[in-house]
């Protein structure tokens, strides 16, 4: 395949994947990560935000994207984030997808159903194309390394799954293991293991940078505490994508059928080298997976040792392994059967292609009139932007004035680069810090604080007693709430959705 052929494939993988995830800007996730990277390069953003001064996860990625904040506005440093990680995957998915089938154009094929197999059929709900994290650089890594297992280079693969779990420990390390299980399975033509000792261990130093930072995010942290978090982290905040018995039933489906489909085709297909280590690949990652929902049995009979195991996210590289070897397997099936059956293969091809416009015919609509950012879910999104810069423009509000928050809102420090008490949305990842988020949110929102009761979703029903208590405790002097109820609190600003209140006097009347 010429430079020229793998340069145009790439471009047009380059504009499905824009299709696929260029949501408006923050996307979900994203001004979590890249509020932290900023806030990394620059403390005094958002200086005195709770979770922005917890301890940080994926040091790496701060560290080698983060700076772009000191040149550019957040927004632009989405952008420019997205197109890199998106042309990455690009590139990286043009060489695996070659690996597997050769030929011209397979690979945006390929690439294009890789897209839609990952976005409909998952289970846990995990995401390959979309916003700017650290896991999007450590997928493209994944990718690569899959790429040489396929062709028996093992010894770059263990160097590139260092790499990416340089990146994101969870996606390179479970990948990590899945190639260590592939070698030792496929018993007919692995290396030695003595010939590959020197990339084991180059791998495992380049992992260094993104693994010692999670280990030691429980430093200091007592087994209480541990369990507790452990607890909240698995069972109220990311039940979704940890606790298989909490997973959606239509999501559940989908994965299977796709696990029958994919069971189908290797039917079809012989074992051939190549095609036998990719499908040893998906075959443990599709076993860690039940590992996984087995041990999710663990919570009737110990919940805090489940919580401890159901923490290290199971399902994630199946919910991307599997879409990968169906859409690799797929279209190699049908590429086989051009020869033999060419009437049967054209049908097999318009049929996918068909499904394919179907779902992203709509999506590149949405692309023409982009919408509301997926990171705001709170209502009257207009009157969100603009109370949200009368903050930021407002220069007798102190720039490190902290903040009470509408509960569910995710983006209050994106648009004013002010900090907050705490939101449901972003989870520290440490121990201590998980113990404190989940007391925060119990002191302002909650009708208790313990877990499993209902919290307040709107803070103008909180009770004016504990709002005072909460921002005293947690040096609050602004608050920022829907309207409503009008609070008997000073009103700084409002609009038809949005009021502004000063914390710092006494509210107008007592409370009752």
């Amino acid at each position: 395949m010429t430079r020229t052929q793998r340069l145009a494939e790439m471009l047009l993988l380059l504009a499905l994947f824009a299709v696929q995830g260029a949501y408006p800007v923050p996307d979900v996730n994203e001004q979590n990560y890249l509020g932290k990277a900023i806030h990394w390069w620059n403390p005094d953003w958002a200086k005195g935000d709770f979770f922005l001064q917890t301890p940080d996860a994926h040091l790496v990625f701060y560290l080698s994207f983060g700076w772009l904040s000191l040149v550019v506005s957040p927004p632009v440093m989405a952008w420019v984030g997205r197109l890199l990680v998106w042309t990455l995957l690009a590139w990286s998915w043009q060489r695996l997808s070659t690996a597997v089938l050769p030929g011209r154009w397979w690979s945006v094929l390929t690439g294009a159903l890789l897209a839609c197999l990952v976005d409909r059929c998952h289970v846990a709900g995990e995401w390959l194309i979309g916003g700017v994290e650290a896991k999007g650089f450590a997928f493209v890594l994944m990718f690569l390394a899959v790429e040489a297992i396929v062709r028996a280079c093992w010894r770059r693969a263990w160097l590139l799954l260092g790499a990416a779990t340089m990146f994101h420990p969870l996606v390179g390390g479970w990948a990590a293991i899945a190639a260590a299980l592939v070698w030792w399975l496929d018993r007919s033509e692995r290396p030695a293991l003595r010939s590959m000792v020197p990339a084991m261990l180059g791998g495992a130093v380049i992992a260094l940078p993104g693994i010692v930072p999670v280990l030691l995010l429980s430093r200091g942290a007592d087994a209480a505490s541990i369990d507790q978090a452990n607890v909240i982290y698995v069972f109220y905040r990311l039940y979704h994508h940890l606790d298989p018995l909490s997973f959606q039933p239509p999501f559940v489906v989908r994965f299977v059928l796709l696990g029958v489909l994919w069971l189908a085709l290797c039917e079809l297909l012989p074992a051939q080298s190549p095609l036998r280590r990719l499908r040893l690949f998906v075959a443990v990652a599709l076993c860690i997976a039940i590992v996984g929902a087995a041990l999710a049995l663990l919570q009737f009979v110990d919940r805090m040792m489940a919580a401890s195991l159901l923490r290290f996210y199971w399902f994630r590289l199946a919910d991307v392994a599997l879409p990968l070897g169906v859409a690799l397997v797929g279209p190699r099936a049908v590429e086989g059967m051009m020869r033999s059956a060419p009437r049967r293969a054209a049908l097999w091809l318009s049929i996918v292609i068909g499904l394919l416009a179907v779902h992203y015919l709509p999506l590149a609509y949405q692309r023409l009139e982009p919408g509301v950012p997926r990171a705001d879910r709170l209502p009257d999104y207009p009157a969100w932007r603009d109370v949200c810069a009368w903050i930021a423009s407002n220069a007798e509000i102190p720039p490190d004035a902290i903040w009470l928050t509408p509960r569910a809102n995710q983006t209050f420090k994106w648009y004013t680069s002010r900090p907050e008490v705490v939101t449901w949305k972003e989870l520290p990842q440490d121990p201590a810090g998980i113990c404190q988020w989940w007391q925060r949110l119990g002191d302002i929102y909650g009708y208790a604080s313990t877990p499993g009761k209902l919290m307040h979703s709107s803070l103008s029903s909180v009770p004016l007693e504990q709002l005072l208590a909460a921002a005293r405790k947690y040096n609050a002097t602004f608050l920022l709430a829907d309207r409503k109820t009008d609070l008997p609190l000073k009103r700084l600003y409002a609009n038809g959705s949005y009021a502004v209140y000063d914390l710092r006097e006494a509210p107008a009347h007592k409370p009752n």
